[in-house]
């Protein structure tokens, strides 16, 4: 059944397990984890981010997601993630997206909160919730990793600030910066637990992390533990899908050859997530 972020998010904050969103490019990919939230039964995000759109248009995934979504016998999200432009976020909330995210966390915090309150307005006349972000979550740095500089360019969030956005914007999760960053790690996180315990504490909403493909399961069961409601997840899954094919694949074989492993292996990445995060069974 397609709901939104409130629909699954309030239980997760209250009862202190966290869902996850799995951002999807293909019809396999989304197979995997519609497949595996169905048997675990547990409440899944899926969709799409802006930085993707190059490998799948919005309208290209809703003519499949919109109606899996639909049909799923567990609670399913449909969100655009870190939606760039008004354009775009427009054009998800009109094909049939029930929640987006507005990324305006390189703004200042003054545009930040105007341009998302004006959003959250508008993302309302749809029945959508929104996500925003406060602080940065940067994205990891091969060539400074390797050089032994910083490895992202993250900004923390602070918790009174966290606090006074939410109660401005109206925003229904918030996305905060503890010490993640997209992609493939270099190295390990430092995550700053006690500052998402602060942030949890005052602040109203559930909270998202991002950057969280290859966190250890300690430091995801730490998260959720601590506040954290919503994880997202693109990274991993992407990986296991290609790697399923690349082992599975040789001379004279086709794509239909390779299909459904590929599926498979995204169901059993998504699953070991979904467990760890803790919603198995709280569809």
């Amino acid at each position: 059944m397609l709901v939104t972020l409130n629909d699954v998010l309030t239980d997760a904050k209250k009862n202190k397990y966290g869902v996850g969103l799995f951002n999807t490019v293909n019809l396999e990919m989304a197979k995997g984890v519609l497949s595996a939230a169905e048997e675990l039964r547990s409440p899944v995000i899926i969709g799409t981010a802006e930085v993707l759109l190059p490998y799948a248009s919005l309208e290209e995934l809703s003519y499949f997601l919109l109606p899996m979504a639909k049909k799923a016998s567990v609670p399913v999200v449909l969100h655009f993630d870190h939606g760039l432009t008004d354009t775009k976020i427009l054009e998800a909330l009109k094909l049939g997206f029930s929640s987006i995210m507005y990324d305006c966390s390189t703004d200042s915090y003054d545009v930040n909160v105007k341009k998302v309150s004006d959003m959250v307005k508008i993302a309302k006349l749809f029945g959508a919730t929104v996500e925003a972000e406060l602080g940065h979550v940067g994205a990891n740095d091969a060539d400074a990793a390797e050089s032994g500089g910083s490895h992202d360019n993250s900004i923390y969030t602070e918790p009174e600030q966290a606090r006074d956005f939410v109660e401005k914007t109206n925003v229904d999760a918030l996305a905060v910066a503890i010490g993640t960053a997209h992609g493939a790690y270099k190295e390990k996180p430092k995550l700053d637990i006690e500052r998402l315990k602060e942030i949890a504490k005052i602040v109203s909403v559930p909270l998202v992390l991002h950057g969280g493909s290859g966190l250890s399961d300690e430091d995801f069961r730490n998260c959720v533990e601590n506040g954290i409601s919503k994880v997202n997840i693109f990274t991993d899954i992407n990986c296991a899908q290609v790697k399923s094919v690349v082992d599975n694949y040789k001379e004279g074989l086709g794509m239909t050859d390779v299909m459904c492993q590929s599926s498979e292996a995204v169901k059993l990445a998504t699953m070991k997530k979904m467990t760890i995060f803790g919603s198995v069974g709280k569809a």
